[in-house]
């Protein structure tokens, strides 16, 4: 009798876990994607030389560079993206790949410059919000689902050109 609740209790057990095998199985690995967003402006001349963007217009049509080192501090993700009508972008990484190392996670390893401008009356690179150097991203707790579909979004900026008309600035 024990021997029979024995070979239930196992059969059981077996049962279950092939199920359970079967059912992890069937369900797909969800995809993670890396999306960075902001916007370029350009910079008044009544702000030039300073960081604030009080009375900029946003750039239509510019190209910013997302670029991504690893913990070698080579570049593992270069791409150029294009604003739209609004001077808004958004980057998605595609391709971009994280290792374990907390060095390659995208607030330590990415950062995004302003490439272009199409404007001919601002088109001098500045340095807002480290726009020379690499805006680094910032996570806002930004996500989107879908099934099967997971995207983390980082800003970055905002970023800014300026004239090239504008007087130097005085206010030193």
């Amino acid at each position: 009798m024990a021997s029979n609740q024995l070979l239930i209790l196992v059969s059981s057990l077996l049962f279950l876990q092939s199920a359970f095998a079967t059912l992890m199985a069937a369900e797909p690995a969800k995809k993670t994607d890396v999306v960075v967003e902001g916007v370029v402006y350009c910079q008044s001349c009544e702000q030039a030389g300073t960081w604030s963007l009080s009375g900029a217009k946003p750039i239509p049509a510019a190209k910013v560079s997302v670029i991504c080192k690893n913990h070698k501090d080579q570049v593992s993700y270069y791409k150029v993206f294009e604003t739209d009508g609004n001077g808004y972008f958004y980057a998605q990484l595609e391709g971009f790949t994280m290792s374990q190392c907390l060095l390659e996670h995208p607030l330590q390893a990415c950062h995004v410059k302003p490439v272009s401008s199409p404007l001919q009356n601002c088109n001098l690179l500045t340095n807002v919000n480290y726009g020379l150097y690499g805006s680094p991203l910032r996570y806002e707790t930004k996500k989107l689902f879908g099934s099967n579909y997971e995207a983390v979004i980082y800003a970055a900026g905002p970023l800014a050109f300026r004239p090239d008309h504008c007087p130097l600035p005085t206010h030193f």
